[in-house]
């Protein structure tokens, strides 16, 4: 695409499909070398190792389960020794299991709290002693943060919501340092989980401005320009990519 990030070392959490894979491939594509991390999809993982490669730029997968804090920082320095350095971290391994109040569990909450806010705490706070000056922390966050538009979202959306409060206070805390913290929250995008011909995207289309879903490469593009210094004044903004769904 370009050498905006010529030079670059990233590292993508969940990065085996969908968002984060995307992600990974235009970081590469840009002149980023990337690890991702992977829960359990070796295969997928593999495919965008490779992928990676064929841009010509170094990649690796390290198998990290999102839910245990102290493997998502032990992956965030192994990554990080891989790279030989670190100036990109985006956190976007997550889950969502909706359920309304009558029939969610505790176990989902932990889970997804577990996750989605914890590691990115840990893997967070395993990179900032990493990271380089002027460096880049992007969260992969949801429109259902500020939004929620069907039953069942409340334990995913205050997660989502959490990270954005997260991504705020980091953007003071290590702003003195250059580093900039944004937090990217998709609406309907057309993943494996959400296609975009899928029973749940009869519901959602019809209140999308665009008409349309969206492409996990209309959310890798905008992690790109955030990750450069095209960016270099935006912190602490959390932006939606939804085709005009919340509007």
């Amino acid at each position: 695409m370009s050498n905006r990030l010529d030079g670059k070392k990233a590292i993508v959490t969940g990065g085996s499909r969908g968002i984060g894979a995307a992600i990974a491939k235009r970081l590469a594509a840009d002149g980023a070398d990337v690890v991702i991390t992977y829960a359990g999809n070796e295969a997928a993982a593999s495919q965008t190792v490779a992928a990676i490669a064929a841009t010509g730029r170094k990649g690796a997968a390290i198998q990290a389960n999102a839910a245990d804090a102290k493997a998502t920082a032990a992956a965030i320095a192994q990554a990080v020794e891989t790279l030989g350095g670190l100036d990109i971290l985006i956190h976007n391994a997550g889950v969502a299991d909706f359920a309304p109040i009558a029939n969610d569990t505790q176990d989902n909450f932990d889970r997804t709290f577990a996750i989605n806010v914890e590691g990115v705490f840990a893997g967070t706070k395993a990179a900032v002693p990493l990271i380089n000056d002027g460096g880049r922390i992007l969260i992969i966050g949801s429109i259902n943060a500020h939004s929620m538009p069907v039953q069942g979202g409340a334990v995913y959306g205050a997660t989502k919501a959490a990270v954005a409060g997260l991504a705020r206070g980091w953007a003071r805390d290590l702003g003195p340092r250059g580093i900039l913290v944004n937090v990217i929250q998709p609406g309907p995008i057309d993943t494996d989980l959400n296609p975009a011909d899928g029973p749940f995207a009869a519901v959602l289309t019809p209140h999308v401005a665009l008409g349309r879903y969206g492409k996990v490469e209309e959310v890798a593009a905008l992690a790109a320009f955030l990750a450069s210094n095209e960016a270099s004044y935006i912190t602490g903004a959390a932006i939606d990519v939804d085709g005009g769904f919340t509007i």
